[in-house]
């Protein structure tokens, strides 16, 4: 089974930056490929970036593109999502995600496992 547990979440002001954190457990790291979603209040879920097992491959929503970047440290078990320009529309709660496959993520926005979230509030 595989778990995994989001932080870095939290209250910024309008143009800041902040980096998310997901560390992964349970089975090997370099099995998943691993993503990033939100879901903001009164809408649904929305795929923001995914990258593959070895962190040599990425793709991104337009909406986060140039402001969102995904990375992975596979020593540290960890995915992360560094978060810039930040802006009101952004507030959301954020999920990590993993799927042995990176296409099955990019291209039905699902994933095999999800985190529990992590609440970020941008202020304007």
């Amino acid at each position: 089974q595989v778990q995994l547990v989001e932080s870095g979440g939290g209250l910024v002001q309008a143009g800041g930056s902040l980096r998310l954190s997901c560390l992964q457990s349970g089975r090997a790291f370099t099995r998943y490929a691993m993503a990033w979603f939100r879901r903001a209040p009164g809408r649904g879920r929305e795929f923001l970036a995914a990258i593959n097992r070895d962190g040599s491959t990425t793709s991104d929503a337009d909406s986060v593109r140039g402001r969102f970047i995904i990375s992975r440290d596979n020593a540290k078990n960890t995915v992360y999502l560094q978060m810039d320009s930040l802006k009101p529309e952004d507030t959301a709660v954020y999920y990590c995600a993993a799927d042995d496959q990176l296409r099955t993520i990019v291209m039905t926005h699902r994933a095999a496992y999800w985190g529990q979230g992590t609440q970020v509030t941008v202020s304007s």
